[in-house]
């Protein structure tokens, strides 16, 4: 029996589905029938699963009790002294580490119920694969031996009356296998999805630099902008703590020190989350010290509208419905005073990829924001920056113009949309990119896994969507998946918003909501596929 793996083998199940209700012949339906059976069922054992959830959940009451003992410490009140390598507020720490012990509890209880959910999955799945087996295997003994060559050129009454009550009982086993593994299939990738996230949120043990504290580690890994849900704007993703740890590790022993003074010298607890994230996107502690003296005193609110092109507010999530043109009624705008992060002509792929670098490094956010200096906070400038920069990588990225002596863009393929991601976002995340044609429900769903780990440790996914003008034009788009919550992702529109969609309109191709009703179908994703 062949293995595959869920989404293969639902593909082949959905394939001979077609095969075996169409069947006009007892050797098609036989040969059907066989692969239908050489299919493998649906893998894991649900009592293992079922065993490891009960030791997830087990750990909650443990957690808990630390919760509550650094509670108790909160509630006594500390006196404003300093602990750590960086200058953090002991009280700051106590209620850093009382929001961990929390986002430990929500971990194991999450992790928990995504394998009990998955569990149950399995289980059901096995059941009804094998009640369809069965089926199968009914359908097979009715028809008995292969026609030989000329048997199967000539069918009677009695011979089509017995195929077709095969066939029957054969298109009924077969569609509960596929069934079966689209369902293990889904739970999978759900269990996939939440573990991943689960893993992304335990985000102090990830700063594993020589040198921080246990304190500085839990006051950095959660430290938020001010604006929006605090848990969804974290000023270091975790792939930023990786990779910062990591940064450590290499600095020499006078740059160690040079960092410890920046950071300890740091104002607030978000300008030292943001030079350790200039640290993670590359720079050298001589970029990070410039930087430093860029944003050194400016208040959280300052540092956010600079830093954080995307802010992610707290009823964003909610559902508010569509407008009339299709698209999301509850969106985010994304702006540097008046002017929004939004493309110039027909930049949608650089302005995309423009406003994820500013994303993850936060010295190019500042060079967009506040000009050489820092210091310029004219939105009219910050606009003339971000136009020229969007047309720097069009440029970078071969992209097309309306006519042959014109200036303006007209579009960017695939082949410039990786370049550009290469040389912009990649020294900055660690991820390399490739282009992924998207044929189908199959192809995103098989990629939807990748995407949402990428997205979970702070890693921006290119996508591109088609569709058609009213007049039947054929017209496409460039945009930025962002973030994910449950079953949801957050995609950042190069029109200057951030909205959520579901991930099954996701797999069906439809990010309307995203953008408008033109697009509906999504036809290629940037990503460095597992």
């Amino acid at each position: 029996m062949t293995t595959e793996d869920t989404t293969d083998r639902r593909k082949r199940l959905n394939g001979l589905c077609d095969r075996i209700s169409s069947a006009d012949s007892k050797n098609d339906l036989i040969d059907a029938i066989d692969d239908a059976l050489g299919v493998s069922a649906p893998v894991g054992d649900h009592a293992t699963l079922e065993t490891l959830a009960k030791l997830y959940r087990g750990q909650t009451d443990k957690a808990a009790d630390v919760r509550d003992r650094v509670d108790k410490v909160a509630r006594k009140g500390l006196p404003e002294v300093w602990v750590g390598r960086t200058s953090v507020l002991a009280s700051d720490v106590v209620a850093a580490a009382a929001r961990d012990a929390q986002q430990m509890i929500d971990a194991f209880e999450g992790g928990a119920k995504a394998l009990l959910k998955l569990a149950d999955a399995v289980k059901d799945a096995q059941r009804q694969d094998g009640d369809g087996r069965a089926r199968l295997r009914q359908a097979r003994s009715m028809l008995g031996g292969r026609d030989g060559f000329f048997d199967d050129w000539y069918e009677d009454d009695d011979e089509e009356g017995t195929r077709l009550k095969a066939r029957s009982v054969a298109s009924s086993g077969v569609d509960l296998l596929h069934k079966a593994a689209a369902a293990a299939d889904d739970a999978a990738r759900a269990a996939a999805r939440d573990l991943n996230k689960w893993a992304s949120e335990a985000r102090a043990g990830k700063l594993d630099g020589p040198g921080l504290s246990a304190a500085d580690r839990l006051a950095l890994a959660d430290t938020s902008n001010v604006g929006g849900d605090p848990e969804m704007n974290e000023v270091l993703s975790a792939n930023d703590l990786e990779r910062s740890g990591r940064a450590m590790d290499r600095l020499s022993a006078a740059d160690r020190a040079r960092m410890d003074r920046l950071m300890a010298d740091a104002s607030t607890p978000q300008e030292k989350a943001y030079l350790l994230k200039a640290l993670a996107s590359g720079y050298s502690a001589d970029d990070v010290e410039t930087f430093a003296g860029k944003i050194h005193g400016k208040d959280p609110a300052w540092l956010e509208d600079h830093l954080a092109p995307v802010t992610t507010q707290a009823d964003s999530l909610d559902d508010e419905g569509r407008n009339a043109n299709g698209s999301n009624h509850n969106t985010d705008d994304q702006t540097f005073g008046n002017q929004r992060w939004s493309q110039d002509a027909a930049t949608c792929v650089p302005s995309s990829t423009v406003t994820a670098r500013a994303m993850v490094d936060p010295v190019y956010a500042l060079q967009l924001t506040g000009g050489p200096t820092g210091q310029d906070d004219d939105p009219a400038h910050f606009r003339k920056r971000l136009h020229d920069e969007q047309y720097r990588l069009h440029e970078e990225g071969d992209g097309d113009y309306t006519h042959f002596w014109s200036d303006t863009p007209a579009g960017m393929d695939s082949d410039g949309q990786v370049e550009i991601s290469e040389k912009e976002l990649s020294p900055h995340t660690g991820d390399h990119y490739a282009s992924h044609d998207m044929h189908g429900a199959d192809d995103r769903r098989d990629v939807l896994t990748d995407i949402e780990k990428s997205v979970a440790e702070g890693k921006p996914v290119p996508i591109n969507v088609e569709g058609h003008e009213e007049n039947g034009d054929w017209v496409g788009h460039g945009m930025m998946i962002v973030g994910q919550e449950g079953d949801k992702l957050q995609v950042y529109n190069p029109w200057g918003t951030t909205t959520w969609v579901s991930e099954d309109d996701f797999v069906k191709g439809d990010l309307s909501g995203a953008s408008d009703n033109r697009f509906d179908n999504v036809n290629r994703v940037y990503i460095d596929q597992d």
